[in-house]
C-alpha cells in the first residue's frame, strides 16, 4: 500500500504512532486488493486553538475511491475519528463488491453486461490468501509430530477411560498415518495457511472417529509391523534366517536416540496428570472434554476450536466453562493441584 502522510502541526511520536497503527488496521482490511494499487494520501492540520485538529483522508482503491475529513479537540481523537469512518466506508464498499448479483434494480444490467464483464474476484487486483500445499504439511509435521502424537495419545487415553474404545485397539501410529495421507491426499479441501495447524488436529480427530467403529474393525487394515514375505521354511531353523532378508529386523546398532523423546519422569508425571483429568472428565460429555483439551492442554483459542470441531464458538465456550466446573469439584484434582483450577475470569 502507497502511503503519504503530510503534517502541518508539531509531528509528535504518539502521533506518529497512532497514524502507523491506523493504517495497520486498514491494511488488514485491504488484503482483498494487490498492495501496489492502493493509495492513501493524508493531511494532519492544526487548524485553531477551540476547533483544534483536522485529520483528511483519501483511499483509491482499483474499484473505488472514498475521503474522510474529520475534527477533534487532540489530534489522537481527530485520526481516530477519521480513520473509524474510512474504515466503515471501506466495509460498505466490499460488501457491494460482494452483492453485485444480489441488486434488483440492476439485473437486468448486469445480465447484459454477463458477456463482457467479470467478476471482481477474477480480475487481476484481487489477492487471495494462499492454501496448504504438501510442501506446508511436511513442515510443519517434521517440526511439530510429537505435539501431534502427545494429543493423539491423550485422546485415545481418553477415550478408552470413558469405555468408548477398546483398550490396546486403536495405535497413535494408525492415527497420525491416516491424518498425515488424509492431508496429503486430494480428497480434502485444503485451507488458507493459517489455518493449517488446527486443520491437520480437525483430520486426527476425524480419523480417531473412523478408526474407532462400533464393530471394531479397522477396515481390513493391513499390519505394516508384520512381513509380508513367505517364509523360507527350508532354510537354517534360525529366528534371523527365516526370511529372504535377514537385515530386515531392527538391531540395536540402527537405533538412534530421539531427542524429541521425553524422559521417564516427564513420562510418568505426565500420564499421571492424564489420568487425574481422564478419571475427572470420565462423566463429562466427549464434546465439553474435547473442548476442554485444546483449550486448557493444546492451548488453542476459541475459534480455533471451533474450526477443528466443527461447533460454534459459542457452544466451544459453553463446553469450556463446563468441563472447568466439573474439575473444580473433584476433591483429587483440587488436593492434587492446590488451586490451579481456580476461576480466571476467563473461559
Amino acid at each position: 500500500m502507497n502511503v503519504h502522510i503530510s503534517y502541518r502541526l508539531h509531528k509528535t511520536p504518539a502521533v506518529e504512532k497512532d497514524i502507523q497503527h491506523q493504517i495497520e488496521k486498514l491494511r488488514k482490511r485491504l488484503q482483498v486488493f494487490r498492495p501496489e494499487l492502493i493509495h492513501l494520501k493524508g493531511a494532519l492540520e492544526e487548524v485553531s486553538a477551540r476547533e483544534g485538529t483536522s485529520v483528511s483522508l483519501n483511499l483509491r482503491l482499483p474499484s473505488g475511491q472514498m475521503a474522510v475529513q474529520e475534527k477533534a479537540p487532540t489530534a489522537q481523537a481527530a485520526i481516530k475519528a477519521a480513520f473509524e469512518d474510512l474504515l466503515q466506508q471501506v466495509g460498505k464498499h466490499k460488501d457491494l463488491l460482494r452483492s453485485t448479483h444480489k441488486w434488483p434494480r440492476r439485473q437486468r444490467e448486469v445480465f447484459r453486461r454477463r458477456q463482457t464483464s467479470v467478476p471482481f474476484e477474477q480480475t487481476v487486483a484481487a489477492v487471495f490468501p494462499p492454501t496448504v500445499s504438501s510442501e506446508d504439511v511436511r513442515s510443519y509435521v517434521n517440526a511439530n509430530l510429537a505435539r501431534l502424537e502427545r494429543f493423539v495419545e491423550r485422546e485415545i487415553y481418553f477415550r478408552e477411560t470413558s469405555d468408548m474404545i477398546e483398550p490396546d485397539s486403536i495405535s497413535k501410529e494408525e492415527v497420525i498415518d491416516e491424518c498425515i495421507a488424509a492431508a496429503l491426499g486430494d480428497s480434502q479441501e485444503k485451507p488458507e495457511r493459517l489455518a493449517l495447524e488446527p486443520w491437520l488436529y480437525h483430520l486426527a480427530m476425524k480419523s480417531l472417529d473412523e478408526l474407532s467403529r462400533p464393530d471394531g474393525s479397522n477396515g481390513g487394515a493391513v499390519p505394516l509391523e508384520e512381513s509380508a514375505r513367505k517364509q523360507n521354511v527350508r532354510a537354517s531353523d534360525e529366528a534371523e534366517l527365516q526370511f529372504h532378508q535377514p537385515d530386515e529386523a531392527i538391531t540395536e546398532e540402527t537405533i538412534i536416540p530421539d531427542g524429541r523423546i521425553s524422559t521417564p519422569e516427564q513420562i510418568v508425571g505426565t500420564d499421571e496428570m492424564m489420568r487425574l483429568i481422564g478419571n475427572a472428565l470420565r462423566d463429562v460429555p466427549s464434546g465439553h472434554r474435547e473442548a476442554f483439551i485444546l483449550h486448557a492442554i493444546e492451548g488453542f483459542g476459541i475459534d480455533e476450536i471451533s474450526a477443528i470441531t466443527g461447533v460454534s464458538p459459542e457452544r466451544v465456550s459453553i463446553s469450556i466453562s463446563a468441563a472447568r466446573s466439573h474439575l473444580r469439584q473433584s476433591p483429587t484434582l483440587v488436593r492434587q493441584f492446590k488451586g490451579r483450577l481456580a476461576n480466571t475470569g476467563t473461559a
